[in-house]
């Protein structure tokens, strides 16, 4: 292993990271690591396009952890996609 010697840090973020090694149980040089690889997998997955919508959007509408939530999202995307493609073909409204 190697070590790292980052200068000139603000008190602030250094404040910041001994807050949250504190909260996780962590030493400050292990917590700094861990953002580190957070940031580091972040940058990687937005060169590669990041999430995609259904990624994004899934926590926020159901439980990931409740299979059946899940099912019910699935199910709901389906009925709007289905809704959405009906609307091929159709004409387009005039408006004055």
């Amino acid at each position: 292993m190697s070590d790292l010697l980052i200068r000139d840090i603000s008190d602030a973020m250094k404040q910041d990271i001994a807050e949250r090694a504190k909260q996780t149980g962590r030493s400050l040089s292990e917590e700094a690591k861990v953002l580190l690889r957070k940031a580091l997998l972040a940058e990687n997955d937005n060169h590669r396009g990041g999430l995609s919508a259904w990624e994004a959007l899934r926590p926020i509408f159901f439980d990931e952890n409740d299979p059946e939530a899940g099912e019910e999202f699935a199910r709901i995307m389906d009925e709007i996609e289905a809704e959405r493609k009906k609307d091929f073909g159709r004409p387009v409204e005039e408006f004055e």
